[in-house]
Parts: structure tokens; C-alpha cells; sequence
């Protein structure tokens, strides 16, 4: 996947908002005001931050090297995608949907209820 596929792929989610809080370089999509992917655009290859469970963040660590901690985030709960070739399409899109399911299920109900009437 390069950055237009995954630009698009973020955007189609209910409530979805890009930007760039951190400067010039690190594109933001954020579900009703929470971040669930920051991706670098100066770095080669292309990556990417996303949210994911803790347990499941480990064993994406270990079944892929293009999966490690982010950086500058809670290791705990994010991860880096590096989109080197070895990791194909339909898994970028779940690690995308599993950081914005997170996201939403931690919104307040009031909010988790609107996007719901979207």
C-alpha cells in the first residue's frame, strides 16, 4: 500500500479528519477528535502509527520485523508499520481498522452514539 491507498482507506471512516498537528511531515487521522494513525511522510520506506491491544501488539512485533514500537508513543499500545513489501494490503487495512475500533470503543458514549447515526 503506499500513502494515497491508506490516505483514502483513513477517510472513508465515519468521522474521519486528517491533519498535520506536528508539523509539515507527520500526517494525523483523527475519529471524533482522537488520533488513530500518524504516518511520517519524509521517511523511506513510507511508515506508519496505529493503535492496537497490547497482547496483539507483541504478536505482531514477533510475526513481522516490519512491525516494531513506536516511537514517540506508548510502546505499549502502538506500533510502527514500515511499508517495506512484507506485509500485504489486507493486513495494513486490519492493523488501520483494529486503531480506529480501539479509538472508538474509548470515546464517550455520547460520541460512540453519533457516529453510530452516521
Amino acid at each position: 500500500m503506499d500513502l494515497e491507498r491508506i490516505r483514502k482507506y483513513c477517510l472513508k471512516k465515519k468521522s474521519t479528519k486528517e491533519s498535520f498537528p506536528f508539523g509539515d511531515t507527520t500526517l494525523v487521522f483523527k475519529v471524533s477528535g482522537k488520533i488513530f494513525l500518524l504516518m511520517s511522510l519524509d521517511s523511506i520506506p513510507l511508515k506508519f502509527n496505529v493503535k492496537c491491544d497490547p497482547e496483539k501488539a507483541e504478536e505482531l512485533r514477533e510475526a513481522y520485523s516490519s512491525v516494531i514500537p513506536a516511537f514517540h508513543m506508548n510502546k505499549k499500545h502502538w506500533n510502527t508499520i514500515i511499508l517495506d513489501g512484507h506485509i500485504n494490503a489486507k493486513h495494513i487495512r486490519e492493523m488501520i481498522d483494529d486503531s480506529y475500533a480501539l479509538v472508538v470503543r474509548s470515546l464517550p458514549l455520547r460520541e460512540r452514539k453519533k457516529l453510530e447515526k452516521l
